[in-house]
């Protein structure tokens, strides 16, 4: 049986667990939701669908939400929802299956989720070295019961999450309400060398070069690729504890120019 992952990736956690998963699978097409954003209706193939993404603020990125309005499912797929998170998010599975219900009128077969590194230095310092690998490594292990799961089409239903649930209620609303004026909050020190990597990897366009350094508009999904993955750590996000001597993380094997082929897509 064919399957079809949609997947919406920042700093290539989520893009490593699907190309892996696709990996396992075997007839596995991969599908970036950045490059469906002017869609207004999004017809899925036959066969098992996959909604992949991480978790922000206990729910999943405003992008992946208003993708699941217009994806239409046949009435037969096997349908599951796919997490990478740093810390907690299992409501973030709940809003996937809701947001699949009100569109088809069925919710998801199963959901699953995979630890993944922090990429978020606001908040919390990104592992690094040993820590890192360690994550990394039983992410693989993760990805290989899932595709099990998945290839034998198991019924692994989202179960009640009270504590990420109630935190979801806390702080979601707000963030998907001004989650569009984030780029408000970046800003750019002289140590910027205009090579336009930030403009590449975001995946919701949102980031033009104007007299060699980037400018923001509005439209911004805060998944902190240009944070992440600017070379020479010129990009700073004044939020929370700030970013400035906290490190950076991207996954080690997605590129820029992994992140990149969203956008060509967009445009083709």
């Amino acid at each position: 049986m064919k399957t079809t992952l949609y997947y919406f990736t920042g700093t290539g956690n989520t893009l490593a667990v699907v190309r892996k998963v696709a990996s396992l699978l075997g007839d596995t097409d991969l599908v970036p939701i950045a490059s469906l954003m002017n869609e207004e209706a999004i017809a899925a193939p036959d066969g098992r669908i996959g909604i992949c993404c991480p978790v922000y603020d206990m729910g999943i990125p405003v992008m992946a939400r208003s993708f699941l309005t217009r994806l239409s499912i046949p009435t037969d797929s096997y349908v599951f929802g796919l997490l990478t998170l740093g810390g907690t998010g299992a409501s973030a599975l709940k809003m996937i299956d809701h947001g699949v219900q009100s569109r088809n009128g069925r919710g998801i077969n199963a959901g699953f989720m995979v630890k993944m590194p922090g990429n978020f230095p606001p908040l919390s310092v990104p592992p690094t070295g040993a820590k890192q690998q360690s994550i990394l490594a039983k992410a693989e292990v993760d990805c290989t019961r899932i595709a099990d799961d998945i290839r034998n089409n198991r019924e692994k239903r989202p179960g009640i999450a009270p504590l990420s649930s109630l935190l979801q209620l806390l702080l979601y609303n707000p963030f998907a309400k001004n989650v569009h004026r984030s780029g408000e909050r970046f800003t750019v020190s002289a140590a910027c060398t205009s090579c336009g990597t930030c403009a590449a990897v975001c995946p919701s366009l949102n980031i033009r070069i104007d007299g060699g350094k980037p400018v923001y508009a509005d439209r911004c999904e805060l998944c902190c690729a240009c944070l992440n993955y600017c070379p020479v750590q010129a990009i700073n996000l004044n939020m929370m504890f700030g970013t400035e001597g906290r490190g950076r993380y991207h996954h080690p094997a997605v590129t820029p120019a992994d992140l990149r082929t969203q956008k060509e897509l967009l445009h083709e």
